[in-house]
């Protein structure tokens, strides 16, 4: 026990010194893999564990902990995940390995969402799991070179369930109520039973950002300094709707019905305010805006399993989906005092209307004879081969149209930005899970994708862009003889495609054009990138949940998207292509254990630690500093969980930490981003067997959070730094259940 209790706490304490010394300034297959192996009793099953294809499961009750009303507060906490932007504030990208803009593939039920939205305005009460896979599988889409993060809806029904639960949220600038509403039951046969969630919330705010911008001339001479504030309050509504009805059919079929519904609307009144102190001042001086925003996503699926002899299944699904969203916008901008020379109205629209079908044969066979006595001795290889398809067709019509009033001293842009796109996917895919001994399994799988995507429109010419990715993948599992520890190795390939929005030749224009503020415009020429992938990994297994595991993981991808920055027509433009290879490593340590497995008789306490160590490399970009996507480098998360013998109290905390630091884009762009560090702690009181009061503080420590946009040629120096307030953020919620 000592030597054992001197190693786990050396692990824990060098995991803590790591995050801890960073500097401030310096820079998991559908719902489940199929499963042959046998095990003694259901309960034992731990997917983390015993699956081949490497996969974290995030349980019910882990994301509603700390009574959460984002999905992103909740992702925060996972172990080499991380959430872009400030805290506290929404639409912050998720990454896997450090890596965003599309590298990290986010699915709900196992499927993409649609273009626009938001993943963090779904709320935890409708998730029942979450599933964080490493390494690509054969089963989802392989675009999902950082990773695959799938986020699945309630499906357990429990027996005349009904629960409620209200919230109210405080911070310093921004208040937040919401409420929900948990149904489940089945009839006294069994054979039909359904669930019903609701989620309902507003949220308000009133902040200001500061923006700061330095210039200098070639010789590194200041030549300009100006700031601005921008002063931001807004208010927005939603909900959520999730209803399912399971149906068990004649001979042990069943047939099931899901729908997912959720509705936005927001609207928001800002003005910003530029003071000169030298140099050049910008296009507008005083900008002030109004803007409403509206959007629903609705989609129903339709799945039947099918038993067949043997132990064979055909498990079919069929969906439809419909997502619309609108926008307008307002602008008053003018210089120096003087009457406004802009007045701008913008109005967007767009509708995506998709159809979907997914299918899988699975077949579990044996070959030999299994001997009698010791497992490990055993001669027959079992197998668990699967076939399946996935299909679907997305239209979507969008428009933009902007106006300009022509006043005096003004330079209208008019323009009408409408297209039509239509986008054709199929995938087929076969995959085999191997149980070669006891000890050994081995995953191989093969998955062809191909995409379409057609668009035309009377400002745009016509696009057609066509692409295929035929992806080989092989994951094992080797489980060593004292049943504590084990390997993982995983060979993939996966690749990411362009979004039909960066494809599309538009233009957006921006109200004060610089080089840190261009203009963007897509690029029809895309191609897809492609990543060749290798991930090993060692774990250990002790007592009840004590796990240590040390990762490693390599990508080598082929052409590289990034965003180019132009000159054209007086204006700067920013659009996307592909340029070249770049490299990405990664390495992942995590502990966590009760503290039972270190002494006896202890507290019910919890422990957990994880550090993630990214580096990249882009070939065409100048080093140093030159990472993919603004890849961050260093992670790391501490937390705590306690629970009194009675089980009526449960606290904890967790300290999240992510490192920024400087990352060059291109060999004139570059950009920075600060350490955010937030700490978060709860605590749930069970008041009896029907009522629960939990209480939350986020980002308790309310850092700032500073980003930079750098420009650098051989006539000077712009940079343009915004801070983010940090604010502490308050959370009540009352829960009952009937």
């Amino acid at each position: 026990m000592p030597t054992r209790l001197t190693r786990i706490a050396a692990a824990v304490l060098s995991l803590c010194a790591t995050c801890a010394s960073a500097s401030t300034e310096q820079p998991r297959l559908s719902d489940e893999v199929v499963k042959v192996e046998i095990k003694g009793s259901a309960a034992k099953y731990d997917a983390r564990r015993d699956d081949t294809a490497s996969k974290t499961v995030v349980s019910a009750e882990e994301i509603q902990k700390y009574g959460d009303t984002s999905v992103n507060d909740v992702l925060k906490r996972l172990p080499g995940i991380t959430v872009g932007g400030a805290a506290g504030r929404s639409g912050g990208e998720i990454r896997m390995r450090g890596l965003g803009a599309g590298y990290t593939q986010i699915l709900i039920n196992g499927e993409r969402a649609p273009a626009g939205f938001a993943i963090d305005s779904l709320a935890p009460d409708v998730i029942e799991r979450i599933e964080v896979l490493r390494a690509a599988s054969a089963e989802f889409s392989t675009q999902s070179i950082a990773g695959t993060i799938n986020i699945v809806l309630k499906k357990a029904l429990k027996s005349a369930q009904r629960e409620v639960k209200f919230s109210q949220s405080k911070s310093s600038g921004a208040s937040s109520p919401s409420a929900s509403l948990q149904m489940s039951d089945k009839n006294q046969d069994g054979k039909t039973s359904y669930s019903f969630g609701a989620n309902v919330w507003r949220f308000m705010y009133d902040r200001s950002t500061p923006t700061r911008e330095i210039g200098t001339d070639a010789d590194g001479v200041p030549d300009l300094l100006r700031t601005a504030n921008w002063w931001d309050a807004g208010r927005g509504d939603g909900f959520n709707l999730s209803p399912r009805v399971n149906w068990t059919l004649a001979g042990g079929d069943t047939l099931t019905s899901q729908t997912f519904v959720n509705w936005n609307r927001f609207a928001s009144n800002s003005r910003s305010r530029t003071e000169i102190a030298f140099g050049p001042g910008p296009d507008y001086d005083r900008v002030d805006s109004s803007y409403s925003n509206h959007s629903g996503f609705g989609r129903t699926d339709l799945n039947w399993v099918h038993k067949l002899a043997e132990g064979a299944k055909l498990d079919v699904k069929f969906g439809v989906s419909y997502a619309r969203n609108s926008a307008d916008s307002n602008q008053l901008g003018g210089n120096n005092g003087a009457p406004i020379t802009l007045y701008r109205v913008v109005h967007s629209a767009s509708s995506e209307q998709g159809v979907s079908t997914q299918g899988k044969y699975s077949m579990p066979f044996v070959f030999g004879q299994r001997a009698d006595g010791d497992d490990d001795t055993a001669a027959a290889t079992e197998h668990a081969l699967s076939l399946g398809w996935d299909a679907g067709v997305t239209q979507r019509d969008d428009l933009r149209m902007q106006r300009d009033a022509d006043l005096p001293g003004s330079s209208p842009i008019n323009s009408d930005e409408g297209f039509n796109a239509k986008v054709t996917r199929l995938a087929l895919y076969g995959q085999d899970e191997w149980n070669v001994t006891p000890l050994w399994s081995v995953y191989t799988g093969v998955r062809w994708e191909g995409l379409e995507t057609r668009a035309d429109g009377g400002s745009i010419d016509a696009v057609q862009n066509r692409s295929s990715v035929f992806s080989p993948l092989l994951q094992t599992l080797i489980k060593l003889p004292n049943k504590k520890d084990q390997l993982r190795l995983a060979l993939t390939r996966t690749y990411k495609a362009p979004s039909t929005a960066a494809l599309i030749p538009r233009k957006f224009t921006a109200t004060n054009n610089s080089p840190t503020e261009p203009d963007r415009r897509g690029n029809p020429n895309l191609k897809p990138e492609l990543a060749l992938g290798l991930d090993a990994s060692f774990e250990h297994y002790w007592g009840e949940g004590g796990l240590l595991s040390a990762s490693v993981s390599m990508r080598r991808i082929e052409n590289y998207t990034h965003q180019s920055l132009l000159y054209e027509d007086e204006r700067w433009v920013s659009l996307a292509i592909n340029d070249g290879r770049a490299e990405t490593r990664g390495i992942e340590l995590e502990a966590k254990f009760p503290a039972s497995a270190l002494m006896d008789n202890a507290p019910k306490l919890d422990l957990r630690a994880s550090v993630s160590r990214n580096w990249s490399r882009v070939d065409s970009v100048p080093g140093p500093d030159n990472r993919l996507d603004q890849q961050i480098p260093l992670s790391a998360t501490v937390g705590i969980d306690y629970k009194t013998p009675d089980g009526q109290l449960s606290t904890g905390s967790n300290f999240s930490f992510r490192n920024g630091g400087l990352a060059r884009l291109s060999g004139t762009q570059g950009g920075y981003t600060s350490v955010r560090r937030d700490l978060d702690v709860y605590a749930l009181w069970k008041l009896d067997p029907q009522n629960n009061l939990r209480f939350a503080v986020s980002n308790l420590l309310a850092q700032d959070y500073t980003t930079e946009s750098i420009y650098s040629d051989g006539n000077g120096t712009l940079n343009r730094m915004t801070v983010a307030n940090g604010e502490t953020q308050f959370r009540v919620t009352v829960e009952r259940r009937f």
